[in-house]
């Protein structure tokens, strides 16, 4: 390959690390289908301070529930995640335990929605003005949003639907792959599985690290599992990002650190051949046939 080709993919693929086509519009052709194993319903609601628009998009099983009610999958970037959905896997879903599906994205056409996410998936830092070093919009929502997620979105879908409040899931690619880990590290209560995807660990010059501090602490025995998932072709830095801390290694390092917690099960996954982009779809395909398999 011409060596000038060859450094163009490369950063475009960099780049795409954190910043997605704005211009792109959302798939909702799955929402149509009459002949699936899931029908789809859609409810809409506000952030406290009316300021972001939000749509859940929600799977529900055509099977009868089970008698706990169903497992929840909370699918972030849901505009996105429905896009990535199809019929083959909502096929092999139904042969196990099919989880309820609650993809949580915003009011608009678009697939990524950027400004919102960058919002709502960054965590706080003790920093005077807190914009997005790539973007340069306002971020550190992630507690906001995880308090939206824990105090509305929640018992509002367990007020419509049979579920099982000891099988919930949340699953987050990129920005919302920080958002899940930051979740597991600060509020370990909250679900029983974490599945991050792609997490963007060089956010904030590798802040997600130090939130492993008194981790232990927070878990307090609690049984929980953690999907680290990685294509082997993704670069851990955009290159325009200003980073000392983060290296090929902080992936492993970081699921080894947490795995010394006994009552956490850490799976870290490779996916050969795969670069940031893809691993949306092949993540959330992987973590939603894992979760409707288990007992």
């Amino acid at each position: 390959m011409n060596i000038l080709l060859y450094l163009g993919l490369a950063l475009f693929s960099a780049s795409a690390v954190a910043k997605p086509p704005a211009d792109e519009k959302m798939n909702g052709q799955i929402l149509q289908r009459q002949d699936l194993p899931y029908r789809f319903e859609q409810h809409a609601l506000d952030s406290a301070d009316g300021q972001r628009h939000y749509r859940l998009w929600v799977g529900v099983p055509r099977r009868a529930a089970p008698a706990k009610g169903y497992a929840v999958a909370y699918l972030l970037d849901g505009n996105a995640a429905i896009g990535a959905l199809d019929a083959d896997l909502l096929q092999q879903l139904d042969q196990g335990k099919p989880p309820l599906l609650v993809a949580i994205g915003t009011d608009t056409p678009q697939r990524i929605d950027r400004t919102a996410r960058t919002y709502d998936y960054t965590p706080q830092r003790d920093v005077p003005m807190q914009n997005d070093p790539l973007t340069g919009e306002p971020s550190g929502g992630a507690d906001i949003f995880l308090d939206l997620l824990q105090q509305r979105i929640k018992p509002d879908i367990a007020g419509r639907y049979p579920v099982d409040e000891q099988r919930q899931t949340l699953w987050g690619h990129s920005y919302g792959g920080l958002l899940v880990l930051h979740a597991l590290l600060r509020r370990p209560g909250d679900f029983h599985n974490y599945a991050a995807a792609s997490p963007s660990f060089w956010w904030g010059d590798g802040a997600i690290l130090d939130e492993q501090k008194g981790f232990g602490q927070r878990l307090n025995g609690q049984s929980l599992n953690l999907l680290l998932l990685r294509g082997d072709q993704e670069p851990l830095v955009p290159p325009r990002a200003r980073v000392t801390r983060v290296n090929t290694d902080t992936a492993t390092q970081f699921s080894e650190a947490l795995a010394r917690n006994v009552s956490l099960k850490v799976q870290y996954q490779l996916f050969p051949g795969l670069s940031h982009g893809p691993m949306l779809a092949q993540s959330l395909s992987y973590t939603l046939q894992w979760l409707a398999k288990q007992p």
